[in-house]
């Protein structure tokens, strides 16, 4: 795929369909940095709640987005050890477990439906994806509305049931398995009815279910298709 090649790819999907992991696979196969735009949300909603913000409040939401010191880096093997994925720095702190709280959990998807705050966030990701030259996004709606021209776009689901396992398994808090599941599906109800950047397919895009699919497997898929794309 050439020595040296930058490649902006999108992925997008459900929540616990499997993206972050993909994304770091693949970013590390092809030596390009990656970025969870799941992770501004819930850093935004962090510090709404640390601030008193209220949730109704989109002004002073889009405040905390457009003036958010975010970093997000590859996690340290020490830091691996407490089940992280990554690691997330919000003003000079790490807050990578915080932003898996219950409380964050509870209130990520009515922040991520703000206008205001899409648009703040939108505009960042677009410059942090500028700066890099080539880069793996990942959310719900990079290849529909942040990254519109990524040489590839991907779309990630699984069924409700493995999703809430995945989740389980990720979450600091103890849920039941259907405490989870029904969790995730009202985020799925939320993300797909906003009005503002719903989570969708977007066109073009390769959907994968990774329901009975390994990592391996799907990482196959997408270098497929990503050869087929650029050639």
């Amino acid at each position: 795929m050439g020595e040296g090649r930058r490649f902006l790819i999108a992925i997008d999907g459900t929540a616990g369909s499997g993206k972050t992991t993909i994304g770091q696979i693949l970013a590390a196969q092809l030596k390009i940095p990656y970025l969870d735009t799941g992770a501004m949300y819930r850093a935004v909603t962090l510090l709404a709640l640390r601030r008193g913000v209220a949730m109704s409040d989109n002004a002073g939401l889009a405040a905390i987005a457009g003036n958010l010191d975010f970093i997000s880096r590859d996690a340290t093997l020490e830091e691996e050890k407490d089940g992280r994925q990554y690691t997330v720095l919000v003003e000079g702190e790490d807050v990578s477990q915080l932003l898996r709280s219950a409380e964050v959990e509870q209130w990520v998807s009515p922040v991520a439906t703000v206008p205001e705050v899409r648009a703040e966030l939108v505009a960042r990701q677009r410059e942090i994806a500028r700066q890099a030259g080539g880069i793996i996004m990942i959310g719900r709606d990079i290849g529909s509305v942040v990254l519109p021209e990524a040489d590839l776009k991907v779309y990630l689901d699984a069924s409700p049931e493995v999703r809430a396992q995945r989740r389980r398994q990720q979450e600091t808090q103890t849920k039941t398995a259907e405490e989870a599941q029904q969790g995730l599906e009202e985020r799925d109800r939320i993300d797909r009815s906003r009005a503002a950047a719903p989570l969708v397919i977007p066109p073009g895009a390769l959907v994968i279910n990774t329901d009975n699919l390994n990592q391996q497997e799907v990482t196959e898929k997408i270098n497929m298709a990503l050869t087929a794309a650029i050639n």
